[in-house]
């Protein structure tokens, strides 16, 4: 509707300064000739929109005139109140800041927008972490926040898988991932993820450093967590498993594994099925393989099929023994 794309140009003019017809129309879905005819719908109806030529022009709103939010759909109202995660933001020391900009948000909508957003708080509630798991509240999670968003360089003392080392980094961005925080950072001239809990010391200092203008945190941790599960399943293994034994792999496999995942009915067998996934090295893979219990066979490759019948033996001779 071209009421809403109105309202969309507006509230892009005002929160991005000077825009240019290209980026309004990609942002609209339409095109730059629809752009200019809505731009002199805006200056006809006083909206205080003016033009800049040049390679670098665009439009912008004369300074001080603000979009009020009565334009805002039921829908629209809704979804703002339901973006957000309360708990982090207290994490981050933000709670106070949030409830009261919902508040002042509330105040300034009207009456039956006010509605439509506390009826969608009252009916959808947002728990990150995973089932059984807590959300962490890594000691240095506020101190990184503010150096990430006034560009101080960090440095600290990291424990990893391996090793404790120190660091000295340029904090890009954090990242809630299943109740765990993770922060991006450059270092040594390479962007890496730190898990935040497993900072052991951490000196923010006053030093500033140049953000680089062309990062983009959603696309660096959507690349970062696909290699992750690339390098975590660089194997690939064959099953036999029963139905129930179908369902349970489903349920406990990475969304990775899930859609890399081949089923097909074992031809000796109907009450089978052969599945062929990605998976982790041997001992890895040994962990996970056995939470199927009798209902998964590991069929190959053959040195994942030794290492199942190895650690097979072994639980069998604890339990030969009797109990102690």
């Amino acid at each position: 509707m071209r009421a809403v794309r109105l309202i969309n140009i507006l509230t892009t003019l005002q929160a991005k300064g000077l825009v240019t017809a290209e980026t309004l129309a990609a942002e609209n879905g339409v095109s730059v000739r629809t752009i200019y005819r809505d731009i002199d719908a805006l200056s006809l109806s006083g909206v205080p929109v003016y033009s800049e030529r040049g390679s670098e022009g665009g439009y912008r709103l004369l300074d001080g005139y603000r979009v009020r939010l009565n334009g805002l759909s039921p829908g629209e109202a809704e979804a703002m109140f339901l973006s957000g995660v309360p708990g982090a933001a207290a994490d981050l020391g933000l709670g106070s800041l949030m409830a009261g900009a919902q508040k002042k948000l509330t105040a300034a909508l009207p009456e039956d927008l006010r509605q439509s957003a506390a009826r969608m708080q009252g009916r959808f509630h947002l728990d990150a972490p995973t089932w059984f798991g807590e959300s962490e509240r890594p000691a240095h999670l506020q101190a990184i926040a503010d150096a990430v968003w006034n560009c101080k360089l960090v440095r600290m003392r990291y424990r990893s898988w391996k090793a404790e080392k120190n660091r000295e980094a340029e904090p890009l961005g954090v990242v809630l991932k299943g109740g765990a925080w993770y922060m991006a950072a450059r270092v040594d001239g390479a962007v890496r993820t730190y898990r935040i809990a497993r900072i052991l010391d951490l000196v923010v200092t006053e030093e500033r450093f140049q953000r680089p203008d062309d990062f983009d945190l959603a696309g660096y941790w959507t690349e970062n967590t696909q290699r992750l599960e690339a390098e975590l399943h660089p194997n690939t293994a064959t099953l036999r498993v029963s139905k129930w034994g179908l369902r349970l792999l489903e349920h406990i496999s990475p969304s990775y594994v899930r859609a890399r995942m081949e089923t097909g009915k074992d031809e000796r067998n109907e009450d089978r099925w052969i599945v062929t996934l990605p998976c982790g090295q041997s001992q890895h893979a040994v962990s996970e393989f056995l939470r199927l219990g009798a209902e998964a066979e590991v069929l190959g490759p053959d040195t994942l099929r030794e290492a199942m019948r190895e650690t097979l033996e072994r639980l069998a001779e604890f339990y030969d023994r009797g109990a102690p």
